[in-house]
């Protein structure tokens, strides 16, 4: 993973499912050794024990025998059948028997009474022992008994006898049960705690899987192992806070976008403003220089002659114009560059635009003895601001006539192309430098300041054709030739 954590390499002391394996079977292993445990340790001393209450409730009835009824007699034979137990009284003269279990009664007669002359049996263990009875385990014929002994309330003597099985054997026959039992259950634990774990464990690595990828800003991924428990509800949470996350961050990269292109329109209002000033005050220092000087001149009378002073008046009022029509460019430029100017777009005739510019500018074309050729009659319908288009126009023919050499000519075209109309306005005269035609565009760069000078320029028009152009999404730029240089834009046409 991208942040160094691993979900599946976890070590087994981490694993969530190593530790439910362990934790379920050791619960098992330590219950199957504490059974066998009070197997060995207290299952015989439980067994004589319920064996002696069987003997008890025996031993109370035989003392209420002779007020017994039939009904009675036959539920004390019932638990003597049930509980497999003998017994055998014998008056105070030793003469009547009374028995159950006919075919034991010689030998129960013997054990008794070997019982009351005092010769009891080799191997014998006392249990209890009071004023009115004995209880003892002994054994007899190769098998053990667990004997009840003594005098009746009605000074009859009484034997009652419970053959234990061997208990000890029992036991160890039990644990290895157990053991074997246990073997089974553990290995059947271990597989079905296995299938649990695996589906417990695998909703939560998804989830950590997701959180890992959330973390490293993936919200692609969601929980799709459904369930209605607390870790479906879970992963339900962690796909809502996905979305939210992501639907967040989106927002915030939104505004984060905004907020730098905010910076970056500052910072280039900012340049734009240094530049601004610094071309501004670059470009006005001659005229004010010259209005100043011919002003004094003026002032102080240097010429008295009337012809001289209409000359310093001209000056200054040529170079007034001159600075006024650099502010109204000026603005012109600015309100297009930060959009408060606005575009509206209509269809009108491009032909008749064009004809409209050539001869408004004819007057000045006759004084350069330019040529210009405008040969379309046609009316040509295109999409545009038409007054904006109309200054590009106007600034094309301009810097066509105050460039022109050569042959003096001049020549507009229209040509279609692909569903647009590229106009063109080419004159004779020098070809642009190749190290200036990207620069042309910019503002107050001017190719040939002493030129740019002769004819009242400021460099300025060419980043008005640029930032109207650009306004309407359309193409324009510059070609030169070897006799000239050739202007152009294009606008969709209907």
């Amino acid at each position: 993973m991208g942040n160094g954590i691993q979900v599946r390499g976890l070590g087994i002391k981490k694993s969530i499912k190593a530790r439910l394996i362990v934790t379920f079977v050791g619960i098992v292993v330590i219950a199957f050794v504490l059974i066998a445990l009070s197997n060995s340790f207290l299952l015989e001393r439980y067994y004589v024990a319920k064996k002696t209450d069987a003997i008890q409730d025996v031993y109370e009835k035989l003392n209420q025998y002779d007020s017994l009824t039939g009904d009675k007699v036959q539920s004390l034979k019932s638990i003597c059948i049930e509980k497999n137990i003998s017994w055998v009284i014998l008056d105070t003269n030793h003469s009547e028997i009374l028995d159950y279990d006919s075919r034991n009664a010689n030998r129960l007669y013997a054990s008794l009474f070997g019982y009351i002359t005092g010769v009891a049996p080799a191997k014998s263990s006392t249990l209890e022992e009071t004023d009115n009875y004995t209880l003892e385990v002994n054994r007899d014929m190769d098998m053990d008994y667990l004997d009840m002994w003594g005098m009746l309330d009605n000074n009859n003597v009484f034997l009652i006898r419970l053959p234990m099985a061997g208990i000890s054997d029992s036991i160890q026959i039990s644990n290895m049960f157990y053991l074997y039992t246990g073997m089974i259950v553990v290995a059947i634990s271990i597989l079905a705690i296995w299938f649990l774990s695996q589906r417990l464990t695998k909703p939560l690595e998804e989830l950590t899987d997701i959180s890992i990828r959330m973390s490293n800003l993936d919200f692609n991924v969601k929980y799709e192992s459904g369930g209605e428990d607390e870790i479906g509800v879970l992963g339900q949470n962690f796909n809502k806070m996905s979305k939210e996350l992501e639907q967040t961050i989106s927002e915030l990269k939104t505004a984060n976008n905004e907020l730098q292109k905010d910076i970056e329109k500052k910072e280039r209002i900012d340049d734009m403003r240094k530049e601004f000033l610094s071309n501004v005050s670059h470009e006005l220092k001659t005229p004010i220089a010259l209005i100043q000087g011919y002003a004094e001149g003026l002032k102080e009378c240097i010429n008295d002659e009337a012809e001289s002073r209409d000359f310093y008046c001209e000056v200054i009022i040529d170079e007034a114009a001159k600075m006024n029509n650099m502010v109204k460019k000026l603005l012109t430029l600015n309100q297009l560059e930060f959009g408060n100017d606005q575009i509206s777009m209509e269809c009108f005739d491009l032909t008749e635009l064009v004809r409209g510019v050539v001869n408004s500018a004819q007057l000045l074309a006759d004084q350069k003895d330019a040529q210009i050729l405008f040969v379309q009659d046609t009316s040509v319908y295109v999409w545009g601001d038409e007054f904006k288009i109309e200054e590009v126009v106007t600034n094309y023919v301009s810097n066509a006539i105050n460039h022109i050499d050569g042959e003096r000519k001049i020549e507009i075209k229209m040509q279609r192309r692909e569903g647009h109309i590229r106009l063109s306005v080419f004159n004779t005269g020098k070809p642009i430098p190749e190290e200036d035609i990207d620069k042309i565009w910019i503002k107050f760069y001017k190719v040939d300041k002493a030129r740019t000078r002769e004819y009242g320029g400021s460099g300025i028009g060419l980043s008005i054709v640029k930032a109207i152009m650009e306004s309407m999404n359309q193409k324009f730029g510059v070609k030169n030739y070897e006799n000239g240089v050739e202007f152009w834009f294009e606008l969709e046409c209907r």
